[in-house]
């Protein structure tokens, strides 16, 4: 890495103009070597990241993860090197100027899209559009949690977004700022890269919304201001951080691709390398005549010295810090430690004792319920909240008290009718470090959610989707929220664990994994039915951390086993009882989550599922389970999408009966 400035005054020679095409030259040079991506973007807005960086954003490049940083999201992802050259010409550790000549390529930390812990300093994984903006604002809502309850010294800092035309003509840009409206969450600005142009071309051609007024709608500050003019936008900003309680956007007016003599201000820029020829004449218009990937001495000392411009305030974090209680400025970080782990073990394991004990019939979404009662008072970082459908899910305690706008004492979300940007926003939290989100809807709104779930799972973030309502016996609703297809569409979801569990046992063991277990966003798929208790001989152990386990063996082997989750391990232990008065012996398996399965080892595996023949029964589509019943298995489940009727009706009139999974099982017995 090159040397940062040596004196005040080398750094003070580089002009504004000079240090925004520094970012241009390398954003053009990097996607022309990669002969891919999108160079347009990061030329356009070099001017208005030169001035948040190099005047407003509180970082510290030598600690890119110091806590009380300023967060900067670049939302629209795909101006890429837009922030890697940043991260370069900071000083960030890790980003050489040799990972700007790897662009793109294979095993290089400057990705097509920023990725967050694939490049150091890159705070949230962006390329869907709209997402950086909704993980945004989960961000500015961690901020204010944690400054409530830390105060200024700790917790007080800002939270910027550079989005553009696709980011606010995404759907979730419109739940995320409502709800960023709506709590007056101040310390979030948006600066938006307002060029008019999209892929297809002139954004006139599919969008004619005014942007401002729709955000001054929803209770934001906005302004407009020449993107090109550093004057300008620094005095936007300045007013932006000092409105109080509204969220800001900056539109800026920019021109793509700012420079590029024949291709600026045109939709050919965004996604393609400007070529050779253009190229060139860039570098002539913009007055760099420095060969490729070459940063003039001078302009480099002085993106190094903005690096370096906060080291006060960093020290005097760091004093403040200091003398915190030593736990409690670890989960500033890191709400789950090993204390507080071992408290949500004793926990678990006393609420299983009273489950076990007492037998209860509940719906899995109730017993849920009763258990978060308990962590709740826990967790301290636990941060619950619904989709508007706070009483259906189960996810507010006695412990709670809501966040409200301007009030940020609380600890539970009302997030409305905002799947999507609830989803999001508890990444955002997550993302922020200090907090464990956990959030409500119904299962068959995670395809509302699934973007948001995916990106949880490739950052690995401890995320909880309390998802309700699971199957055909949510009953009267009908097919429109009942979930066929959603068990299987999640489990083929990398590092994403689906957890069904099928009594209040079963569902307090795993609450307890999925906040204990690390890095991975776990789904609770629950029932509105009641389900019988069936582990009633209390074991410490917590059965479902091997992802399936027998609950009956039959004396003298097996003639069949029979595999199942959640709601239907009660219709399972059912024909077992049917097949042993007709002298067939089959076992039962609980398979609670089958991503914990997968990784057990061959012989847990081999022990569990048998070698007798298997039958599976689940209240959803077959999809996946073939794997577990092999070729000559039987699955007992939904075909179909399902029908309105109470719920044991439409159990009965698609099968997913005892009677049903004993004559199956007797069938593949029988071979």
């Amino acid at each position: 890495m090159a040397e940062a400035f040596t004196t005040e005054e080398t750094a003070a020679k580089a002009t504004h103009g000079e240090m925004a095409n520094a970012i241009r030259a390398l954003a053009m040079d990097a996607v022309q070597a990669a002969n891919s991506g999108h160079p347009g973007m990061p030329m356009g807005m070099a001017d208005v990241a030169t001035v948040l960086f190099t005047r407003f954003l509180k970082f510290n490049a030598a600690d890119p993860a110091w806590p009380d940083r300023d967060r900067f999201v670049l939302s629209a992802g795909h101006g890429s090197m837009l922030q890697y050259a940043l991260l370069y010409l900071t000083g960030v550790p890790g980003m050489e100027i040799e990972s700007l000549k790897s662009f793109r390529q294979l095993g290089s930390n400057t990705a097509g899209h920023p990725e967050y812990e694939h490049t150091v300093g890159v705070e949230t994984t962006t390329g869907p559009l709209g997402q950086g903006l909704a993980n945004a604002v989960g961000m500015a809502l961690a901020e204010r949690l944690l400054n409530d309850r830390h105060g200024d010294e700790i917790c007080n800092h800002f939270t910027y977004v550079i989005a553009g035309d696709g980011c606010l003509m995404e759907g979730i840009s419109h739940e995320a700022i409502s709800l960023a409206g709506h709590l007056k969450l101040g310390k979030l600005i948006v600066l938006f890269d307002d060029n008019n142009i999209s892929i297809d071309g002139p954004t006139d051609l599919s969008v004619s919304d005014d942007q401002l007024k729709r955000f001054e709608a929803s209770g934001w500050h906005v302004a407009r201001v020449d993107g090109h003019d550093p004057e300008a936008v620094a005095l936007a900003i300045e007013n932006a951080r000092s409105v109080g309680d509204r969220p800001s956007i900056v539109a800026c007016r920019t021109i793509i691709g700012y420079g590029a003599p024949n291709k600026q201000g045109q939709a050919s820029t965004h996604g393609a390398p400007l070529g050779d020829e253009e190229i060139a004449g860039t570098r002539e218009a913009l007055g760099w005549s420095h060969p490729p990937f070459v940063v003039p001495e001078n302009v480099l000392a002085g993106w190094r010295a903005a690096g370096t411009r906060n080291r006060a305030a960093y020290e005097a974090w760091q004093a403040a810090a200091d003398r915190m209680d030593g736990v409690e400025r670890v989960r500033l970080t890191n709400p789950i430690d090993d204390k507080v782990a071992e408290a949500i073990g004793a926990t678990v394991r006393e609420v299983k004792t009273t489950f076990s004990d007492e037998a209860p019939k509940l719906a899995t979404r109730q017993s849920s319920q009763k258990v978060l009662e308990k962590l709740v008072p826990v967790v301290s970082g636990l941060i619950g909240g619904s989709a508007d459908l706070t009483g259906s899910n189960g996810t507010l305690t006695s412990h709670h008290t809501p966040v409200k706008p301007g009030d940020f004492s609380g600890t539970y979300v009302y997030y409305g009718v905002r799947e999507h940007g609830m989803a999001a926003a508890m990444n955002g939290l997550a993302l922020h470090g200090g907090i464990v989100p956990y959030g409500g809807t119904f299962l068959v709104f995670t395809d509302y959610c699934r973007p948001s779930i995916r990106l949880s799972a490739m950052m690995g973030q401890r995320v909880v989707y309390v998802m309700t309502h699971d199957s055909i016996g949510l009953g009267e609703d009908g097919p429109t929220h009942q979930p066929v297809e959603h068990l299987a569409s999640l489990r083929a979801m990398p590092n994403l664990r689906v957890f069904r569990p099928a009594d209040a046992v079963e569902c307090a063991e795993c609450w307890e994994l999925a906040l204990a277990g690390g890095r991975a966003p776990s789904i609770l798929a629950l029932t509105r039915q009641g389900l019988e208790t069936f582990r009633t001989d209390h074991t410490d152990e917590n059965l479902c951390a091997r992802g399936a386990y027998v609950i009956s063996e039959p004396e003298g082997g097996r003639d069949v086993t029979i595999l199942a989750t959640g709601s239907e391990v009660g219709i399972a232990s059912a024909a077992a009882a049917s097949l042993a008065g007709q002298g067939t012996k089959a076992a039962v398996v609980s398979m609670p989550c089958w991503e914990l399965f997968e990784v057990q080892s061959e012989t847990y595996r081999n022990a569990v599922l048998g070698t007798a023949p298997r039958v599976a029964v689940e209240a959803a589509a077959r999809l996946g389970w073939d794997r577990w019943i092999g070729p000559d298995g039987a699955f007992v489940g939904m075909a179909s999408f399902g029908a309105s009727a109470p719920g044991a009706q439409v159990y009965a009139h698609f099968g997913i009966t005892a009677d049903a999974v004993a004559e199956a099982a007797k069938s593949v017995a029988e071979g």
